[in-house]
């Protein structure tokens, strides 16, 4: 039975370039760009057959095996023998003195790129559409306890496809909010392994951003990947370099920004206004890509190109938003949810979500125990995070002391005198 979200992506197999091209022209990248990823592949790995070559660079049989003997003739290629109707071939003297001067330009050798045109259609094409409702939105995020009012605002932001301003104190689930988001996707996306532009090769696939689907697909070119839509989520280590091309010297070879993985997904920056980067450049750098759903970026020799910013980006921060951004660019973020310090109920019905899971003995008022005690030591802000912290304080003390797991009374204090800090407990006692 094939798998359903194949189906989705074969359904629009006709909105971008899909079908594999069998011939150099249909590539719509330089030839001599081709020319040279067979030589370095064979440089770098020394005899292989025609249809290793083809797998290995993600081309057709028919395009291997047009290079193959036009560059035979050149005297650039020797036969090693036949396997079939294949050949198994190596680089003549000549020809390794063509590859060693290829490879010390650039020494990329895998999936051969596909064009920036392409690129840029594609993405275009496979724009997110998101259709959720409350029902939906409870369901795929039932692992978190979260409020009709919460949902209510969450929900139209992710349909809108629009930026996502999230904010209010710490301890309040915003991350564990945004790094369940992706479940609101169903489909899967093509990413390229690479893009091309102006004979400079642009890694864009990454394994560790993009979750690949293994399935095929008929005639679907092998340049691209199916994923799951991407899901970036950076946090304090974001710096200025991280938002434009970087070129790897030692091989020649561009590595695709943050934003260019995130095409087609989702953008999450985390605690925003810590980051090494000023907030102030990161409003200033994507104010226009924010507004017009278009980011420029350069090559190392200042030749600049456009590409698409089709994700939903969400800013979630503890900070205030006023002091973070001007009013011309928190216009440009429609969405703006305030995450704020959890009800009673809802503190109580995390308290009771974990001890069920954790499947934890635990009195039957120690929800309302464990809040007052955290009330008293935060100025009456309940914060979504409390319950799981102190508990997890809990089972560490009965780790260290070799006794069984037991929320009471007597352990919920002693684990909250832990977690406070005195500054707050002296402050509490003296107001």
């Amino acid at each position: 039975m094939k798998n359903p979200d194949i189906d989705k992506v074969e359904g629009r197999l006709a909105l971008f370039p899909s079908k594999a091209p069998d011939s150099l022209e249909g590539l719509d990248i330089p030839e001599s760009l081709v020319d040279d990823l067979i030589l370095r592949r064979l440089y770098m790995t020394g005899t292989n057959s025609l249809r290793t070559l083809s797998h290995a660079l993600k081309l057709s049989f028919a395009v291997v095996q047009t290079i193959f003997q036009r560059l035979r003739k050149e005297q650039l290629f020797e036969v090693k023998g036949m396997e079939g109707q294949d050949y198994n071939i190596t680089l003549s003297g000549k020809g390794q003195e063509f590859a060693r001067k290829s490879f010390e330009l650039c020494r990329y050798s895998g999936p051969a790129p596909v064009s920036l045109k392409d690129y840029r259609n594609t993405v275009r094409a496979q724009t997110g559409k998101v259709s959720v409702n409350r029902a939906v939105l409870l369901k795929l995020l039932s692992d978190l306890v979260l409020t009709e009012k919460f949902l209510d605002q969450l929900g139209p932001a992710l349909v809108s496809g629009n930026s996502i301003f999230m904010y209010g104190p710490t301890g309040n689930g915003k991350t564990s909010i945004v790094s369940r988001l992706p479940r609101i996707y169903q489909d899967v996306v093509a990413i390229p392994y690479a893009v091309e532009f102006d004979r400079q090769i642009i890694v864009v696939y990454d394994p560790v951003v993009h979750q690949r689907v293994e399935e095929d697909v008929n005639g679907f070119d092998t340049r691209w990947v199916l994923c799951r839509r991407p899901h970036v989520l950076v946090g304090g280590e974001l710096e200025a370099s991280m938002l434009e091309l970087q070129m790897d010297k030692s091989t020649g070879v561009y590595v695709a920004p943050l934003q260019m993985k995130a095409n087609n997904g989702m953008l999450v920056i985390d605690d925003f206004g810590r980051q090494i980067l000023a907030p102030e450049y990161l409003l200033n750098r994507w104010i226009v890509p924010l507004d017009r759903r278009v980011d420029y970026l350069s090559l190392s020799y200042g030749v600049k190109f456009e590409i698409p910013f089709e994700m939903t980006v969400i800013f979630a921060t503890n900070l205030d938003p006023i002091d973070l951004a001007d009013e011309a660019f928190l216009r440009r973020i429609q969405n703006k949810i305030f995450v704020g310090p959890v009800e009673p109920k809802v503190f109580d019905r995390i308290f009771h979500q974990i001890t069920e899971k954790k499947d934890l003995p635990h009195e039957p008022d120690s929800a309302d125990f464990l809040r007052k005690l955290c009330s008293q030591f935060s100025s009456n802000e309940l914060r979504a995070c409390y319950p799981a912290d102190i508990i997890n304080i809990i089972e560490s003390i009965s780790a260290y002391e070799g006794i069984p797991v037991e929320i009471n009374k007597a352990n919920l204090k002693r684990a909250a005198s832990i977690y406070f800090t005195k500054t707050a407990v002296t402050a509490k006692k003296a107001s």
